[in-house]
């Protein structure tokens, strides 16, 4: 199998053998017709020159039948009296010298006395030159010529074939180097060699496959990593409640601990924090595999918003919390699963609860933006950082690692609102600053 180098070559080579043959095909023909035009236009010029003086000299035509032109003596010796390649017409037409193809006394047709040279003596026409064909007067010097043109033109046609292939050669190279080392890169990784890199030499189409190769072995690599550390993430957030349980299970079971109402209920809070994660797990991989079932529906996104505020009114007592609602004036009708995103929507109120200190504010606000709905819920908690806002929504993230399971949830919440809402056809996203607070918020086509 020929490599792409060996084709471009070949390919380099075949278009300049076509485009230099074809050039130095015309420039031979091209330059061949030019020189004979040339000397054709110089022999008639010479003649019609011997001519005036002969005509000037003699002042009639007397006699030029049998004078001894120097073009014909040129052409068939001083001692040859055959006719010769040219006549001379007088004003009226008439050859008064004959040639090959016009006898002595033949009538010229006035279309073709136009066409033929003039011939003037003192700014008047005394006659007609008409040439049957220009001979071949090329002298050796002039055939010399004609041979080092084409010497040089061969020359020139093997040059550029050389310089063809040299040029191929290094363009090929050039071109297929970066293919090379993506070929490579792309082995290294099906090998399992993640986070390969290949330099972007260009701003052509190969320079944008490397930067795409790039972007993709980031992301496959930042996915493997999110993969083993989620791994490992709901390897610890099992292994908790489960030491708890099989702790107390025994612990009663030995008679260490006495089977008491709080020691079964310890037992029952971590089974049921168990039962909560794997459901959010599973919710959470349905969402990912788009086979979480939906019910679409077109629903005022305001009344949803006012219905979830409702369903949190004891907590928000509880925890002395303001929750602003602030609905746009108009109807904003959204397609989407009101149970669906109900749970988005409450998985965001739980963590803006869980980091809001007692006596603060929570509010939301909803606005149209184009073709888009757009949610806005803002909490009066501590806040994060900008690089801590852009992890939030990743599984098992907590921006303080040293916060409880109880202060800090699961850390599958965003996560599953994000993928709800990317079902939606929306996006979701967080903005915050230390001290300012938390902003999160949702864009959605209009119904």
């Amino acid at each position: 199998m020929r490599s792409i180098t060996t084709k471009l070559i070949l390919a380099f080579l075949f278009v300049s053998l076509i485009s230099i043959g074809t050039i130095v095909v015309l420039t031979r023909f091209s330059a061949n017709r030019e020189f004979t035009k040339f000397i054709s236009n110089q022999y008639e010029a010479e003649l019609v020159e011997e001519l005036e003086g002969y005509y000037a000299k003699s002042t009639s035509w007397d006699g030029i039948n049998e004078a001894a032109i120097g073009h014909m003596q040129n052409q068939f010796g001083p001692e040859n009296d055959r006719p010769s390649n040219f006549c001379i017409a007088d004003l009226n037409g008439l050859i008064i010298r004959e040639s090959f193809t016009h006898k002595l006394g033949d009538m010229v047709p006035p279309d073709v006395l136009e066409t033929s040279l003039a011939i003037t003596v003192d700014e008047k026409t005394v006659g007609y030159l008409l040439i049957d064909k220009p001979p071949d007067r090329r002298d050796p010097m002039e055939t010399e010529f004609v041979r080092r043109l084409d010497s040089s033109l061969l020359l020139t046609a093997v040059g550029t074939i050389i310089l063809a292939f040299i040029f191929g050669a290094v363009i090929s190279r050039t071109i297929t180097k970066p293919i090379r080392e993506l070929t490579n890169a792309t082995h290294a990784m099906a090998a399992g060699k993640l986070g390969q890199k290949v330099a972007v030499r260009s701003k052509d189409e190969i320079g944008e496959l490397a930067q795409s190769f790039n972007k993709m072995n980031d992301e496959l690599a930042h996915s493997f990593n999110l993969r083993k550390q989620m791994t490992a993430d709901i390897a610890h957030e099992l292994r908790t409640p489960l030491s708890l349980i099989i702790g107390h299970a025994e612990a009663v079971n030995d008679g260490v601990l006495p089977p008491t109402h709080e020691n079964f209920e310890i037992i029952r809070e971590e089974a049921e924090r168990l039962e909560k994660l794997v459901t959010d797990l599973r919710t959470l991989s349905l969402a990912d595999a788009g086979e979480l079932p939906l019910d679409f529906q077109s629903v005022d996104i305001n009344k949803l918003l006012n219905d979830t505020k409702t369903h949190y009114m004891v907590q928000l007592n509880q925890k002395r919390i303001t929750l602003d609602l602030e609905p746009a004036s108009d109807i904003l009708k959204v397609n989407l699963d009101p149970v669906r995103f109900s749970q988005v929507l409450m998985n965001i109120l739980d963590n803006a609860l869980r980091y809001t200190p007692e006596d603060g504010r929570i509010s939301i606000s909803t606005k149209q933006s184009k073709h888009e709905v757009e949610i806005t819920i803002q909490d009066s908690g501590e806040g994060v950082t900008p690089e801590e806002a852009s992890h939030l929504f990743d599984r098992f993230y907590r921006a303080d690692e040293s916060r409880t399971r109880d202060d800090g949830g699961s850390g599958l919440g965003l996560a599953i609102a994000k993928s709800i809402v990317e079902m939606h056809k929306g996006v979701i996203w967080a903005e915050s600053e230390k001290g300012k607070g938390l902003r999160t918020i949702i864009q959605l086509p209009i119904a």
